[in-house]
Order: C-alpha cells, then sequence, then structure tokens
C-alpha cells in the first residue's frame, strides 16, 4: 500500500503538504491561497477532489491563509485544536472540527495522528499520516526534538523534517538579537545541525525519502543543507522542499500501481 506525498510550498511565505493513497488525501497546513493550491496541484497531475479534509499544526499564517478558500469551495472538513482555532480567528469556516493530541482520525483509509510538539503557539502540533503499513510523517515549526517526535520519526517510511536554518548563518545574520532567540530558543525552529542529528540517531532502516522543509531564506540555503545530510543518507532519498515551487510527487511505500 502506497502513499503519494508532495510538499506545495515550505517555507516563511507558505506551507502546504498532500499526503494521499490512490482514491483519498489529505492536506497537512493550508499557507498558500486556494488559487495556488490548486494550480500546483494541477500541474502535479493531483486533483482536489480527491483532498477530503485539511489539518492545521498552528494558527501562524503561513500554515492558515487558504483555509477559508479551500473549505468554502471544496466543503472541506478542517481539523484545529480548540485552542488554535480560537488564536487563528477562522470565524468565516463553519466546516472546523475539533483535533485531540494523539487521538486517530480517519480520513477513508488514512489514520491521521496529531501529537504535540514544541513551537511558540498556542496548541502546535505535529502529524503522522498512516495507509496500511506505510507511515509519513510531518514534522515542521518545532523548536526542539522531543521525545514525541524522536518516538513518531523512528516509525516513519518518509518525513518532512523541518532544517530552517544554519547555526553560523544566522550567528552572523541581521536578525535582532531577540528574533535570533526565537528562533534557536526550544520553541522555534529546527537547525540543520539539529536535524541531522535526529535523521542520522533516529532514522529507520525502511526510510525511503527525507524531505528537508521550512528552510529560511536568510538563514539557510538549500546547497548548505544537502551538503550537511549527504554523506548521512544511506539509502533515503534526501529532498529538499522549495519556498517557491511544489516538489515531484513521490511515492512511498510497498509499489502496487505506480503512479497516483
Amino acid at each position: 500500500m502506497s502513499l503519494f506525498i508532495t510538499s506545495l510550498n515550505s517555507g516563511s511565505n507558505g506551507n502546504c503538504y498532500y499526503v494521499g493513497n490512490q482514491t483519498e488525501a489529505v492536506l497537512i497546513d493550508a499557507g498558500l491561497s486556494r488559487r495556488q493550491t490548486e494550480a500546483r496541484m494541477h500541474r502535479l497531475g493531483l486533483s482536489m477532489e480527491r483532498v477530503k479534509a485539511i489539518f492545521i499544526s498552528h494558527e501562524h499564517s503561513d500554515h492558515v491563509t487558504g483555509i477559508f478558500g479551500l473549505a468554502k469551495k471544496y466543503f472541506l472538513p478542517v481539523f484545529i485544536t480548540p485552542e488554535t482555532l480560537r488564536q487563528s480567528r477562522l470565524t468565516d469556516v463553519n466546516t472546523t472540527r475539533p483535533l485531540s493530541a494523539d487521538e486517530p482520525v480517519w480520513v477513508g483509509d488514512l489514520c491521521v495522528r496529531a501529537f504535540l510538539k514544541e513551537h511558540d503557539a498556542a496548541d502546535p502540533h505535529s502529524f503522522t499520516v498512516t495507509y496500511g503499513e506505510t507511515t509519513v510523517g510531518i514534522f515542521t515549526d518545532i523548536g526542539q526534538p522531543c521525545n514525541r517526535l524522536i518516538d513518531h520519526f523512528g516509525r516513519c517510511h518518509a518525513a518532512f523534517l523541518e532544517a530552517n536554518y544554519d547555526e553560523d548563518l544566522l550567528e552572523r545574520g541581521r536578525y535582532p538579537a531577540f528574533l535570533k532567540q526565537r528562533i534557536r530558543g526550544g520553541r522555534g525552529h529546527l537547525s540543520n545541525r539539529q536535524a541531522l542529528e535526529l535523521f542520522v540517531q533516529h532514522r529507520p532502516a525502511f526510510m525511503s525519502h527525507v524531505l528537508l522543509a521550512h528552510l529560511s531564506h536568510q538563514n539557510n540555503s538549500p546547497q548548505i543543507a544537502s551538503d550537511l545530510f549527504q554523506p548521512h543518507l544511506g539509502n533515503t532519498q534526501l529532498v529538499i522542499a522549495s519556498r517557491y515551487r511544489e516538489t515531484p510527487v513521490f511515492e512511498i511505500g510497498h509499489v502496487e500501481t505506480g503512479a497516483p
């Protein structure tokens, strides 16, 4: 049983991740406009009609901007924790559904699980999506690799993993001191080094893909992140999720049909 995944966009300008099987799919976060989401999925040959739900990790604007347009046009349920809903002010979305940590939500044959993460938001969560024996993780906007993250990462056949900043670039960069501290202070974002340590120490042998996500425009670069990970990949394929465009669609798990 295969899962098909893509990052439609990943970065402080908008985050949206697609995970699905042959008949149904979910979006994790909706930080692009409806039109941008539709356009990128169309270029990939993916149909919005296959999307059955949206799951929201936290209330920051780069994760929620497109919710209203998508939910209204496609009548999509939006799974969001009560506190995140209050902070996001999504008063015009009448299809919200309560989301709780560690309680599975079934979307057709997809099982979506949320778990708490370290981030400076009201009630932030990361996600795994499982179909049969195949699991994909969506792990971005993470201040530090807590035990919950380590546990879930070790079960994934593929993962979107935050590698937000290079420590030297951040230190030498133009950000004010308070913002640098927010980023690296344990409730902000994961550095390249932290992401690599998590990958090297806790990657399962069956992980086929790692998609480095939410790279900072000013404090990181795809080349820096790629060069750091390349010597440690083994049989895992490295993908850099862009802040400007969608990635290709990747098939994860046991190959049965070969196309989404």
